[in-house]
């Protein structure tokens, strides 16, 4: 049984009498209060709400046993950074909601934290994830929507494989890095409202993802991947006002797509009379489009192949999910010497403990 401890507007105020600081314009939690907030719950399930309480800072007391800790709320606060020392012991924290502050940087001690699940960072000023975030393997949910990333760690895709829900809309993000397509476990991905310029090549890992929005990337989305007609679970698709012109013909094999939004682009292809007509009428269109014209190209021909094998082209029935795992699953753990992305960064488990410069690359 998790047991909550609270800090609600009476909770607080008592806390109010005995421990926090006022100043004119916001309270500092000191490293008693929250000491003595920490040690009256039981010792464990912990979940601690400081949320909404104009924190400016989190001192931590060295002789407070953090591993209880499974739930922490700060969010709604005016806190700048979050204390390497205190991501570095909360040894079995599965959740950290930190939305709705001013943190600039995530402290790279992140990466201490194996058992996270659920991570929202959103509503700061982030312009980066530190890298060590890809120590996080058991992460399943990624909330860093409203902040200024430009892109996502390199290795992302390689390590976070977990992850079920991805989301960074309302950002800077230009590209995502080639490794995201080996999320593989990934449902949710919702990438609206930034700067993309291109999606990657080689969406057809992404076996799992019912949901993708990639809207309102505006003049700089021109054109999406022929791969994308390898999403096999794909329901809903969401490319609004973009500066699309024509989908690709492989749209017309997304068998599962339930949702598809198109307005705000110039789209030539499907013309508007079918595009008014919904989304069974574009994937039936680009399918006769796909059929009837892939002799003459090449690159199309290339597709047409993927899509038979993946079994999404024409009507052909998908082979067992067993079957399909065998060839969609990528091969790169192969290369699994000290190099390969499995090992980057993991040469001390105990390096999150050292000097902050062991953080950085």
């Amino acid at each position: 049984m998790m047991m909550k401890v609270d800090y609600s507007k009476s909770r607080r105020k008592q806390f109010g009498n005995h421990h926090y600081k006022k100043n004119a314009s916001s309270f500092s939690l000191s490293s008693s209060s929250f000491s003595a907030m920490v040690a009256e719950a039981p010792e464990t399930h912990e979940v601690v709400d400081l949320s909404a309480m104009s924190l400016d800072t989190l001192p931590i007391s060295s002789n407070l046993n953090l591993a209880l800790i499974h739930v922490l709320d700060i969010s709604n606060n005016n806190l700048q950074v979050i204390p390497e020392s205190l991501a570095a012991r909360l040894l079995n924290l599965v959740v950290l909601d930190a939305h709705s502050n001013q943190l600039k940087t995530l402290p790279n001690s992140i990466g201490c934290l194996s058992k996270l699940k659920t991570l929202n960072v959103s509503g700061n000023h982030l312009e980066s994830l530190p890298k060590t975030i890809e120590n996080c393997r058991a992460l399943e949910d990624l909330n860093a929507n409203f902040n200024q990333l430009t892109t996502l760690p390199d290795t992302i895709g390689f390590e976070l494989v977990n992850i079920k829900k991805l989301s960074v809309n309302s950002n800077k993000i230009i590209f995502l890095p080639s490794s995201t397509s080996h999320l593989t476990n990934l449902r949710h991905l919702d990438l609206r409202l930034n700067r993309l310029r291109s999606l990657p090549d080689d969406l057809e890992n992404l076996i799992n993802l019912e949901v993708l929005n990639v809207s309102q990337n505006f003049q700089y989305l021109d054109h999406l991947p022929y791969s994308i007609g390898l999403l096999i679970s794909l329901v809903e698709l969401d490319i609004s006002y973009n500066k699309i012109t024509a989908l690709p013909d492989s749209i017309g094999c997304l068998k599962r797509l339930q949702k598809l939004s198109v307005e705000g682009n110039p789209l030539v292809v499907p013309p508007p009379e079918v595009v008014e007509k919904g989304v069974q009428a574009i994937r039936e269109y680009m399918s006769e489009k796909m059929t009837g014209g892939h002799e003459k190209s090449p690159k199309k021909r290339s597709w047409i192949g993927k899509l038979k094998k993946y079994g999404t082209f024409n009507g052909i029935r998908m082979a067992p999910e067993t079957e399909r795992e065998g060839y969609l699953m990528p091969n790169y753990r192969t290369i699994d010497g000290l190099a390969s992305p499995r090992y980057m960064g993991m040469f001390s488990p105990r390096r999150l403990f050292s000097p902050r410069n062991h953080f950085t690359r």
